[in-house]
């Protein structure tokens, strides 16, 4: 929206050109969404508190997480405002791929806020059922999928780069449709699964997020896409606008959900940036960096899945408890040291993925 203004006022003031790089459009989305987060932050709090809509805690969890009962939850929705006001804003909303990865993000945060709205609000425990929830997100995907297949242009477009091998890719043809809703789908429950305590899913999230942005930004443009070896995929630059409004917004609700947290994402929040943060993969043909740069998100999916089958084909599990970030509780770990040190391997993780740019 602002794009197109400040284009228009570039004919009576020449200076209002910088708005038209996306590098400082990214860099406004950032921080409108920043501070978005930090003005409406407080008074969403309140008016959550006011509602009395607050977390409820696993029995089976650990003892430290009982002080956690009653802390408002469903502050995804900030998230969510923060990040599409700011993109709709500052991207160029000419941009298909603009539109598509918005509606994917509203999508999964309206199946969040439908789980949230059981849970918290209508007091069923079992909230939005399992087999309904999978459902709409599978829909949801599909019609992304189907949608980035139907705007391809070019083979590469739909193949798949493997990272560190010069010109590597696998064309998928019409296996990308399946392989694009496996992305978004998996992603978007990885990060959900992650979200069990105070930060440790956002500042990953912020992280991947804004690595993401650089990839859609080398992709979008002809020369760095060909001189790092990437495929060129016209108008994937604006995916760094939309990537920046997320880490953006994710730091300013971050200042609220920092240990000890004053509010938690809930599933609005949670299942759609996994939702985002895969479909701009797929976008940008990055799906197997996602895998390493949001490689705690892999990590702490296989523990449950591992958890679940340990259990149901001998009876025993491997973890104290799954997802793994509780194991650790169980060992005694203190919630910060496992929130930072989780964060620490994902910033080893994003550099690795980053690494892939000249590695080939």
């Amino acid at each position: 929206m602002l794009a197109w203004l400040f284009d228009y006022l570039t004919r009576f003031v020449s200076g209002f050109n910088v708005f038209n790089y996306i590098t400082m459009r990214a860099i406004m989305g950032a921080l409108t969404a920043l501070i978005i987060s930090l003005v409406f932050g407080p008074v969403m709090i309140r008016r959550l508190h006011v509602r009395q809509i607050g977390e409820t805690v696993r029995q089976d969890g650990p003892d430290t997480h009982l002080l956690k009962a009653g802390t408002p939850t469903m502050g995804g929705a900030l998230i969510l405002v923060a990040i599409i006001a700011s993109t709709l804003l500052w991207a160029d909303l000419s941009n298909r791929y603009v539109w598509i990865v918005v509606g994917v993000t509203l999508a999964f945060g309206l199946i969040g806020f439908v789980d949230d709205y059981r849970k918290l609000i209508l007091q069923d425990p079992a909230g939005l059922r399992p087999a309904a929830k999978y459902f709409w997100q599978s829909l949801a995907a599909i019609v992304v999928a189907v949608a980035l297949y139907q705007l391809a242009e070019e083979p590469y477009e739909t193949s798949l780069l493997v990272p560190y091998l010069k010109d590597v890719m696998i064309p998928l043809g019409i296996l990308f449709v399946p392989f694009a809703y496996l992305v978004i789908v998996g992603a978007s429950n990885a990060v959900n699964l992650t979200d069990g305590l105070d930060g440790l899913a956002i500042m990953p999230a912020v992280l991947v997020s804004a690595a993401l942005g650089v990839f859609g930004y080398a992709a979008g443009n002809a020369i760095y896409s060909g001189y790092l070896g990437i495929p060129y995929v016209a108008g994937a630059g604006e995916m760094m606008v939309f990537c920046a409004s997320l880490a953006g917004a994710g730091l300013g609700f971050l200042w609220f959900n920092t240990y000890p947290a004053q509010v938690f994402m809930g599933d609005i929040g949670a299942l759609a940036l996994g939702a985002a943060l895969g479909t701009v993969a797929v976008v940008v043909r990055q799906e197997l960096v996602l895998a390493i740069m949001g490689g705690l998100f892999v990590i702490e999916t296989l523990s449950v899945i591992i958890q679940v089958t340990s259990f149901k084909l001998t009876g025993r599990r491997v973890f104290r408890m799954a997802p793994l970030h509780h194991h650790y509780e169980l060992k005694g770990w203190a919630e910060p040291k496992v929130i930072v040190r989780f964060w620490i391997i994902t910033v080893i993780l994003v550099l690795v993925g980053l690494s892939s740019l000249k590695i080939r």
